[in-house]
């Protein structure tokens, strides 16, 4: 049987979604990622996958890997299905996002990135065992808890496991004309604090020396260094208790992104500049987690996009592939110059916000990518 031709049935697979969106994970709840992991580990051993539950570490919640069956387990290097299961929305967010169906449209919390690409994967492996069809490699399928912020605690996890792979295929959201990714820039993240003098704000005001007033000014000088080369811009701020009291600390975190890894270097150096002391107020920058360049040029990704496009043309579109921000964990195994390929995952729109949401067209359109990649990638 063509894998292209499998019978995926939408219905099917949105009831299936369901579950894994109403399970709410988001990536600080450890315990609320667990729940989701325990979903994925029941599917992935119903399907018959060798299943191992991997603890967490520095506070997040654990991952799930699983290997599927194959002749050939542990003789040769295979494909590895890396995505993750944590969410950017807090617990209680499915009472205003709930997993709801409009026509083409299907809202839920996560559905988009990337529970929805993570599930088609699942389904084009089922389906491909359903038919009888035995890929031509070993299939290893990852699903980790903290890409959302960095990837701290398991980005040594998945490059070891890549490693062992011949191809890396990553079902992150896929483009809105259904095209993939095959590089990423650059990211690097910062911790930022500033410290100053408490005092009453009512009684003794000019006794204090505000870290709040002192962080704004800051952001102000940082988002200014966004240049065409490189890019700044601060996106959490937690700060102050009282607002009778003249705030002594502000912390916030910043986000820098770069095409090229020079420059992300060089604005690494320019951030870690800013520190110092002014008018008695001590600002500090912390480096924190980095995104290495994933160059689109390598010879491997080449390679698998060729085969991509092909099995595009057959499904009856053109599928384009271009380097882009937004990080992932596609970063790490293409910049190890393995074969990668990211945003295998549905289409849809609005990730990140209440609105989000996937078209529901795009389930069988991407399980039937992910299956004849699984099928002809050797």
């Amino acid at each position: 049987m063509n894998p292209l031709e499998l019978p995926f049935d939408t219905d099917e697979m949105l009831a299936g979604l369901r579950p894994w969106v109403e399970c709410e994970s988001p990536t600080f709840d450890a315990a609320a990622v667990n729940r989701m992991m325990d979903l994925a580990a029941y599917d992935l051993a119903a399907m018959g996958a060798q299943v191992e539950r991997i603890p967490g570490r520095m506070g997040f919640g654990g991952s799930v890997r699983a290997r599927l069956p194959h002749p050939d387990r542990g003789r040769v290097p295979g494909i590895l299905i890396a995505g993750h299961m944590d969410t950017v929305h807090p617990v209680g967010t499915l009472d205003v996002l709930p997993f709801r169906r409009e026509g083409n449209l299907c809202y839920g919390p996560g559905i988009m990135d990337m529970k929805g690409g993570n599930y088609i994967s699942l389904e084009a492996i089922r389906q491909l065992a359903r038919a009888g069809l035995e890929t031509p490699l070993p299939v290893t399928v990852l699903f980790t808890p903290d890409e959302e912020v960095g990837t701290p605690s398991t980005r040594d996890l998945i490059e070891a496991e890549a490693a062992r792979n011949a191809y890396v295929l990553v079902p992150e959201p896929g483009h809105d004309d259904g095209g993939v990714t095959i590089g990423r820039y650059a990211i690097a993240r910062f911790n930022l604090r500033t410290v100053g003098q408490p005092s009453h704000a009512g009684a003794r005001l000019s006794d204090g020396k505000s870290a709040i007033a002192a962080m704004a000014r800051k952001i102000g000088e940082i988002e200014e260094m966004t240049g065409p080369d490189c890019t700044f811009s601060v996106g959490v701020i937690h700060a102050g208790q009282w607002v009778n009291c003249v705030s002594s600390f502000c912390d916030a975190e910043a986000l820098s992104m770069a095409k090229k890894q020079e420059d992300l270097d060089h604005g690494v150096e320019r951030m870690l500049a800013l520190q110092g002391e002014v008018n008695g107020v001590a600002f500090e920058v912390e480096r924190g987690v980095t995104r290495p360049v994933w160059h689109p040029d390598t010879p491997g990704t080449a390679k698998i996009f060729a085969v991509a496009k092909d099995i595009a043309k057959e499904l009856g579109f053109e599928l384009q592939g271009r380097s882009q921000g937004g990080g992932s964990d596609g970063n790490f195994t293409g910049a190890m110059g393995i074969p990668t390929l990211d945003s295998l995952g549905v289409r849809g729109a609005d990730l990140h916000t209440l609105n989000e949401h996937i078209h529901v067209d795009s389930l069988a359109e991407r399980a039937r990518l992910m299956a004849g990649l699984l099928m002809r990638l050797s």
